[in-house]
């Protein structure tokens, strides 16, 4: 309870050691840019019924793919939108080789036993 006593030392940062500018792999990086797209392309959609402005990925999957009969969405390859086909199968490409890279480390720092 030093600050009751008034001994807090005067300190420059708020949490003493300065944070460290995160630097994303090129594979991050375009998967970043994948997502972007897919979003960017979603967002040009704003007068279209179902279209929600603060829209998850989930969402913008089900507003391409829609929904079957039963309710349960519909695969990609059945969405109408050509584009948006082409935005998720890049989005696809960089998530997998995204995860390639990750997976050994996955097991180096055991998160998961081989």
């Amino acid at each position: 309870y030093k600050f009751i006593k008034g001994k807090i030392k005067d300190e420059n940062s708020l949490f003493g050691d300065e944070l460290v500018k995160i630097e994303f792999s090129l594979e991050a990086q375009e998967l970043l840019k994948a997502g972007k797209e897919l979003f960017k392309y979603y967002h040009t959609h704003s007068e279209d019924k179902g279209y929600l402005v603060n829209a998850s990925f989930y969402d913008i999957k089900e507003f391409f793919q829609g929904r079957d009969e039963k309710g349960r969405m519909n695969r990609p390859s059945q969405a109408k939108d050509e584009h948006y086909k082409i935005l998720l199968s890049d989005l696809n490409i960089a998530l997998n080789a995204l995860a390639k890279k990750l997976e050994p480390k996955i097991y180096e720092y055991g998160f998961l036993k081989e």
